[in-house]
């Protein structure tokens, strides 16, 4: 049964959050990590992230390298607040339809906060500035910031962002 349920929130991970083909981002766009011209390690615990505040520059491509040392899948979400809302509701119905779908098959998710199902290492979002990290994993997200604009680097999965999994990103000019 556990399978079963775990095998169904997979699959609905690899469905996509948001739409990424032609998906623009005001702050940047996804680069090669052999472009990067730095390398910034972000450490991910259980409701927080470690540095708590990065700073770029516009025009610099960053290789962000990852790394989850909680005990629950974390993401590593670059966006403006209005977008991590938007992402948030997302996470939340996606979270609905695993917790229904593992009802139907004789599991029960009163919780409403099983996480083991929802990282496996291999697991990734389609959005080029988004990566879901399993615990004890590491993953790579490198971006080329463009223009000095606020944006955040948070946690998306439910709960995560509110329990205070966000950082702030400052891109200079």
């Amino acid at each position: 049964m556990k399978r079963l349920m775990i095998a169904s929130a997979l699959a609905l991970w690899s469905l996509p959050l948001l739409a990424a083909p032609g998906h623009e981002y005001a702050f940047g766009k996804p680069a090669a990590a052999a472009q990067a011209t730095r390398t910034v390690e972000v450490v991910m615990g259980d409701m927080y992230f470690e540095p708590r505040a990065l700073q770029v520059k516009a025009g610099e491509t960053v290789r962000f390298v990852l790394v989850n040392n909680g005990q629950v899948p974390h993401e590593f979400n670059l966006g403006d607040a209005a977008m991590h809302a938007r992402h948030q509701q997302e996470m939340l119905a996606m979270q609905g339809q695993m917790d229904h779908s593992a009802m139907g098959h004789g599991g029960m998710n009163h919780g409403g906060d099983d996480h083991g199902a929802m990282g496996s290492g291999g697991m990734q979002h389609d959005d080029p500035n988004m990566v879901m990290v399993a615990p004890g994993k590491r993953a790579e997200l490198t971006w080329t910031f463009s223009q000095s604009t606020p944006i955040e680097f948070a946690c998306n999965v439910p709960g995560h962002y509110q329990a205070g999994m966000v950082g702030k990103l400052t891109i200079a000019k």
